[in-house]
């Protein structure tokens, strides 16, 4: 082990040791831009030939990533190839997975695609290759299942024959402060050779790696920052709700406190939580923790308050609507924002597809507009709704509806413009300046 490790180490350094990414996606694709601009040569797997051939064809299919930096890696330099030939995988000396791994209806964790990638990739495998999974999970993943799988399907032992190790993901698109080389970037090994030859490779890219003792740990620091959140965002939630009761403006009060310089933090109220991370991550530790038979009664009370923000929005709606003399059975209702967060066209886990469900189920006509998000993406929970197209901003301004609802706060939005249109705005977000037809939620 430590001649195969000191190969990979010499491999490293020299660049000629080749970097393999699976997932082109919001972690996947910018991971490999970095490993290309450090002068690796870098192959992108992914299972969806359309994203292939984008990339082969130097084109981005996420807005914040601009078609420049994919041309010059993709094209111009040719340090980056994308393909769905799994057996390509013998080539490369890092394998790194960064694939979704989301919850069941019944909130339960879904590793099937680790495990269909750990599967693909083990016929493949050779000595002295490093496997780094990215995804998050519960603590045990890489060691309890993705290592066993990996020896599985290819005849080798982890920590004997190849290096395993887990690093997680730190994304925030579109970012403005920070980029995936720039934040630091937590590791865990199976075994200390596979934790050296996991920093050596992220050292190359980012701006610091934080080792530590294990791959659970490791597993286990992505969990909390996103629990950290996720209770944070609930309890700001819930003083939205109390605060609104008694008249008082909670954006006010968060800006207020926030001049605090210590001891608080801000956190932001909203109709609901979005994206990949903050909606599942808690679940995945509440799951792990009951074969332990330990109760994660924080974490299940955030989880219950922002589950339960969409209905509270959509009470609002109905309580704005009746002021004006207006059901919200047959009412027209312009949904301002798809995005789970401003200035993305990242539609996962959105609560905005939530407020739509809500709000057609009770009878009303919905239209979104979402500058950019020209279309619902196909998903497994939203299939309905794939391909509906977003209206125009000169459609969306001249539609006739009876309310507009704004779940996500785009800067390219002309709010001024939507007080002066609409007979009715329900602003979840303090997009919208105090108005007569402005009302908080």
């Amino acid at each position: 082990m430590a001649q195969m490790k000191n190969e990979f180490l010499a491999g490293i350094e020299s660049r000629t040791a080749q970097v393999g990414i699976v997932g082109m996606g919001y972690v996947g694709l910018p991971l490999a831009l970095e490993f290309a601009a450090a002068d690796f040569t870098v192959v992108g797997f992914d299972i969806d030939p359309e994203k292939v051939e984008s990339l082969n064809q130097g084109e981005s299919y996420i807005r914040h990533i601009p078609a420049e930096a994919l041309r010059q890696a993709f094209v111009e330099t040719r340090r980056a190839e994308a393909t769905a030939d799994f057996s390509r995988i013998a080539e490369c000396a890092a394998i790194v997975i960064c694939v979704p791994t989301p919850l069941t209806h019944h909130r339960d964790p879904d590793l099937s695609y680790v495990e269909n990638t750990a599967r693909s990739i083990a016929p493949h495998l050779r000595k002295g290759q490093l496997v780094t999974l990215e995804s998050t999970t519960y603590p045990g993943t890489t060691e309890d299942v993705l290592a066993p799988l990996l020896e599985a399907g290819s005849g080798l032992r982890a920590g004997r024959d190849f290096f395993v190790a887990y690093s997680p993901e730190r994304e925030d698109p579109n970012n403005k402060n920070f980029s995936t080389r720039t934040i630091p970037k937590v590791v865990g090994g199976l075994d200390p050779d596979s934790l050296a030859a996991a920093r050596a490779l992220y050292d190359c890219v980012i701006c610091q790696t934080v080792p530590v003792s294990s791959c659970r740990a490791a597993e286990a620091t992505k969990l909390m920052e996103n629990i950290f959140r996720c209770i944070n965002i609930a309890l700001v939630n819930e003083l939205k709700i109390v605060f609104t009761e008694m008249d008082i403006d909670i954006w006010e009060v968060v800006r207020a406190a926030s001049t605090k310089p210590f001891g608080f933090m801000p956190f932001y109220p909203g109709p609901g939580l979005g994206g990949h991370c903050i909606p599942i991550d808690p679940f995945y530790l509440t799951w792990k923790a009951r074969e332990y038979g330990i109760p994660t009664k924080f974490i299940e009370l955030a989880g219950e308050i922002n589950t339960s923000m969409p209905e509270y929005v959509i009470n609002r709606v109905m309580l704005a609507l009746n002021q004006h003399g207006k059901a919200l059975k047959g009412s027209r209702v312009l949904l301002v924002g798809l995005a789970y967060k401003k200035n993305v066209d990242d539609q996962r886990e959105s609560p905005s597809y939530v407020l739509w469900k809500k709000l057609a189920r009770q009878g009303a006509e919905v239209d979104f507009y979402d500058p950019f998000c020209p279309e619902v993406y196909p998903s497994r929970e939203h299939s309905d709704l794939a391909g509906i197209r977003s209206r125009t901003w000169e459609q969306a301004l001249a539609g006739d509806y009876d309310l507009a609802l704004v779940a996500t706060a785009h800067d390219h939005v002309d709010y001024e413009a939507l007080i002066e249109a609409m007979p009715l705005i329900v602003d979840t977000r303090n997009a919208c300046r105090q108005a007569a037809n402005v009302v908080q939620a």
